[in-house]
């Protein structure tokens, strides 16, 4: 039977949740649910039982691989692979698959962002595993689909064929017919209602030669570039190899790149509280509540303040008073006070602070 092995990506800057994720320390190296953790070990942790240590790969910014390891000191540096640049997913998935395969050329393969929250782990064990045996045994591109809670416009939407006959053997994973990126309200509406659309969580499932020949057929300039130089990873040439490679690489994803085309994507829906914590928003969501619905992390005394998401710095006391569904977040000399409703701006205040006051913010 094929070892199953990890690839968590580790490189993005998550900038919707500044002024806490920062250039130098992405949202993925901070405790952001309070658990003493930070979501790059709290993603590690969800797959104990599942994949060891010795077969986990995290693909990250050359920058920040030194903090990968401060994080993860049981990962060897082997297997924190540095990106030159940020290329989006489909090369960094590729880098990540064409190690792999050096060492185990039917290795069944686990891609997980760092950044995600599951609040039911058990149940994602379950699932994870339902879905390895299913690419062990198939030649089949997995992406598990999260059952919407509600027309949310912030994520991609798959559309399933759910008629038995177009499920794998076992009847729990269903072919894709459609992906849809992030739809407005109304079409999210339509998808909520129609029963055959999941959110898309990013997290895929595949054998490693099966993702490497759809890297061939949908992605060819990607493939050809890695099969090139895929005798020198592993090697003391792979640092030189890769930022040669990355150069010839365009910027694409995963999603758009490979499982869009493929016409052998299966989705196995799944419902074990999960979040990317992309925004404010969506950690004011699955966060603990006080009785008037904020959600706190911080030295914080609140009086007549409700539906407002805080998170300061534990040395420093904060008094509030009279906010409601607010955001008041403050980290490494930067303090952010926004609606809740208008966090979508906070792009805008990133780029505005980055033209007016330097990168010494952003």
């Amino acid at each position: 039977m094929s070892s199953s092995y990890l690839i968590i990506m580790a490189g993005g800057i998550g900038s919707r949740f500044w002024p806490f994720s920062r250039t130098s320390h992405p949202k993925q190296f901070h405790d952001v649910l309070g658990t003493g953790r930070s979501m790059l070990q709290l993603t590690m942790d969800r797959f104990a039982g599942i994949c060891p240590p010795e077969n986990v790969f995290v693909v990250t910014n050359r920058d920040y691989t030194q903090l990968v390891h401060e994080h993860l000191p049981e990962l060897p540096l082997d297997q924190i692979l540095g990106e030159p640049i940020g290329r989006n997913t489909a090369p960094c998935i590729a880098y990540a698959c064409y190690r792999i395969a050096q060492r185990d050329p039917q290795a069944t393969v686990i891609v997980s962002p760092a950044d995600h929250a599951v609040l039911r782990e058990d149940e994602f064990r379950r699932l994870i595993n339902i879905a390895v045996d299913a690419a062990r045994k198939n030649d089949v591109l997995i992406t598990l689909g999260i059952q919407p809670s509600r027309p949310d416009t912030g994520y991609g939407y798959i559309q399933f064929v759910d008629d038995g006959e177009h499920s794998l053997p076992g009847g729990q994973l269903h072919k894709v017919k459609t992906f849809t990126e992030k739809p407005n309200l109304e079409l999210a509406k339509v998808f909520m209602e129609s029963g055959d659309f999941l959110w898309n969580s990013g997290l895929f499932v595949w054998r490693v030669d099966v993702i490497m020949q759809a890297f061939r057929n949908y992605l060819s300039d990607i493939s050809e570039v890695f099969e090139e130089g895929a005798a020198q990873l592993g090697t003391s040439d792979e640092e030189k190899f890769i930022s040669e490679a990355y150069s010839r690489c365009r910027n694409i994803s995963i999603d758009y790149g490979v499982m869009e085309k493929a016409d052998n994507v299966y989705v196995l829906p799944a419902d074990f509280g999960w979040s990317d914590v992309g925004t404010w928003d969506s950690l004011h969501r699955i966060g603990q509540h006080d009785d008037n619905g904020n959600m706190v992390n911080g030295d914080v005394m609140l009086y007549d303040t409700s539906g407002c998401v805080i998170k300061t710095p534990s040395e420093r006391l904060v008094v509030i008073q009279g906010l409601e569904d607010f955001i008041v977040a403050e980290y490494d000399n930067v303090l952010l006070i926004c609606k809740r409703d208008q966090e979508q701006r906070v792009k805008d205040f990133v780029a505005d602070v980055k033209a007016k006051k330097g990168n010494g913010y952003n």
